[in-house]
């Protein structure tokens, strides 16, 4: 697939993630400072690899961010009030089926049909891909990751910049996020190559 991604938004998220972007066809998401946040890929890549995950979380504070929910057993929780609560299984179900649709929209890949990313529908495996879905579809598409959005507030948000001032941040600045006063969490945090290599498989199985 031709991509159009401008040659600085290709150089900034290669230096977010420490290595070049595969199949990255655009820009999903911004910072307020404009630089990227989450990048749309092609369902297949150059290789011809299957790759169900649409939209990729690249900002580095923000995957340090989310991976120290991820690490409090938060994916656990969330798992389970989608078998208690109704009204937030079926929201999420619309989640489902809207990213089938997005990805649609960037070809046929008969491997990973009716597959989409981040345990959608029946469970939560990867706050990034949900995180990542909730920017690029903006309020009201993903549920669960609105809902991380809004407890990340204190912490990143972004409409407040938190990227370096002078360059943008690379993977390895996200690898451990800050200290805070909580207790520590059962399972650290993962480091930022982590949280990538996860949202790259969280679409393989449901």
């Amino acid at each position: 697939m031709e991509s159009s991604v401008p040659d600085h938004d290709v150089a900034t998220v290669t230096a977010q993630l420490g290595r070049p972007p595969r199949a990255m066809v655009a820009v999903a998401a911004r910072c307020v400072c404009g630089r990227p946040t989450v990048v749309r890929t092609a369902p297949r890549l150059p290789d011809g690899t299957p790759f169900p995950t649409t939209y990729y979380l690249t900002c580095p504070p923000a995957v340090a961010a989310v991976s120290t929910l991820e690490a409090g057993g938060l994916m656990r929780e969330l798992t389970g009030r989608l078998g208690d609560d109704q009204v937030l299984a079926a929201a999420y179900q619309r989640a489902h089926e809207a990213y089938l649709a997005d990805r649609a929209e960037l070809g046929d890949v008969p491997e990973i049909a009716g597959v989409s990313a981040g345990g959608m529908p029946t469970r939560v495996k990867c706050l990034h891909v949900l995180v990542a879905h909730a920017l690029a579809a903006g309020p009201g598409t993903n549920p669960i990751g609105d809902e991380v959005l809004a407890m990340l507030a204190d912490t990143w948000s972004p409409d407040r910049c938190r990227c370096p001032a002078n360059k943008a941040p690379t993977a390895d600045q996200a690898a451990h996020p800050a200290k805070t006063a909580d207790p520590a969490p059962t399972h650290p945090a993962k480091t930022a190559d982590q949280a990538l290599a996860d949202q790259a498989q969280a679409g393989t199985t449901r």
